[in-house]
């Protein structure tokens, strides 16, 4: 529980803060008990402000993005969860064919920027369900592309509240990993190094990309996207889907008869239905294909 005068701490600092926070309407998987409290923060002062607030009350907290590649256990969140908004969800023309966009802006508003200003690059980030800060987290990627790619420097806070900037070659970017990950640091934005390229032939290849995840996703379920990182040498929608699982529940939660790589939020599925089919899934390819699948879905919470 969080403490009423810890409340009025934040609502001092000019930040909107709610009680009992149904996490479930705020996650792609539509799946999560309460938190205990939720605020947007609008500018690095006010999340600076909070963060230090949290370290010095002993409330636990989290950051969250667009919540795409998040589950939420049933028993809700422990203490404050922060999301970005405000500056956060910013983009500018820095220099030429360098963007710079906040950490709580959507990959899909970043993409039509990018379009927009006549700039290739980002156009495998069409249709990823994250914002830029997940997605730098994560070194997020699809169709041959990859945030290593594009990303020139970020910037960041660490759990004292300092701002630093680290640039490409110290960012430690590789599958589903980086300088972030694990950490305490927070995300502020990043800035993208893109090449210029005509708005039809980026649109075309949106397009084309966006029909593709279409075709072979279950875009229009709820999902956390991909559940399981690539094992080397194999793909684990082809495993799981070899192994028979193609389409199999346990309670509301299904492997995705489109693809296999992807479980959905069929009928009411609970954060438990979903771990106890991911942990299923890992026995069954385990015993059948002595390959071990390593979850890249982040699940946060009580437990």
């Amino acid at each position: 529980m969080i403490e009423n005068h810890f409340i009025e701490l934040i609502r001092q600092e000019n930040v909107e803060i709610m009680t009992d926070v149904e996490m479930k309407n705020h996650t792609s998987f539509r799946i999560g008990g309460k938190a205990d409290a939720m605020c947007e923060v609008k500018d690095i002062h006010s999340l600076r402000a909070v963060i230090l607030l949290c370290k010095v009350h002993h409330v636990p907290y989290f950051i969250l993005g667009m919540g795409s590649n998040l589950l939420v256990s049933d028993k809700g969140i422990d203490g404050l969860v922060v999301k970005l908004g405000g500056a956060f969800c910013e983009i500018a023309l820095t220099e030429e064919n360098t963007l710079r966009a906040g950490a709580g802006c959507s990959l899909a508003k970043l993409c039509v920027f990018a379009k927009n200003m006549s700039l290739g690059g980002l156009e495998f980030a069409w249709g990823i369900p994250g914002s830029v800060g997940g997605a730098v987290y994560m070194n997020a990627g699809a169709y041959d592309g990859e945030m290593k790619q594009v990303v020139a420097a970020v910037d960041y806070m660490d759990s004292k509240g300092n701002v630093k900037r680290a640039h490409r070659e110290d960012l430690d970017l590789s599958y589903r990993h980086s300088l972030f990950t694990d950490t305490d640091n927070i995300i502020l934005s990043a800035t993208f190094l893109l090449a210029p390229k005509s708005q039809g032939d980026i649109q075309e290849r949106m397009t084309e990309l966006m029909e593709r995840r279409k075709a072979k996703q279950p875009i229009n379920h709820p999902s956390a996207g991909s559940v399981f990182k690539r094992p080397e040498g194999a793909y684990a929608a082809a495993l799981i889907e070899d192994c028979g699982l193609k389409g199999f529940s346990l309670g509301g939660a299904q492997v995705s008869p489109k693809h296999a790589g992807f479980i959905v939020n069929d009928n009411g599925a609970s954060a438990q239905d979903v771990l106890d089919l991911i942990a299923h899934i890992q026995e069954v390819v385990r015993e059948k294909k002595d390959i071990d699948l390593c979850c890249e879905v982040r699940f946060v919470g009580r437990k």
